[in-house]
């Protein structure tokens, strides 16, 4: 399992005169989930993510710019993190169709 992934975005995000084109994530410890719940984190919570995602990316996003973000590129991110928080048995296990 890797322990970061980067994610290029479909809409960069502006920080003064730098655009920032992609996002790296790191895979969380449980310090950086303090104030959260796993449950919350696994369900894709806005509320979580916008806390969680500045802890662990690279560069280092701001609350705000979390909160401004495409929905598409959040949506990506957060599908990330939710990965981040499964069992390397559960990771390589095929998905499987009904």
């Amino acid at each position: 399992m890797n322990t970061t992934v980067t994610i290029a975005l479909d809409t960069p995000i502006k920080r003064g005169e730098t655009l920032i084109d992609s996002i790296t994530l790191r895979k969380p410890g449980a310090g950086e989930l303090r104030g959260c719940t796993i449950s919350d984190l696994a369900r894709m919570d806005i509320t979580t993510l916008v806390r969680v995602i500045p802890r662990i990316s690279t560069p280092s996003l701001t609350e705000p710019e979390v909160n401004a973000m495409d929905l598409a590129d959040l949506t990506e991110l957060a599908s990330e993190v939710a990965g981040f928080l499964l069992k390397k048995a559960e990771r390589a296990a095929p998905c499987q169709s009904e």
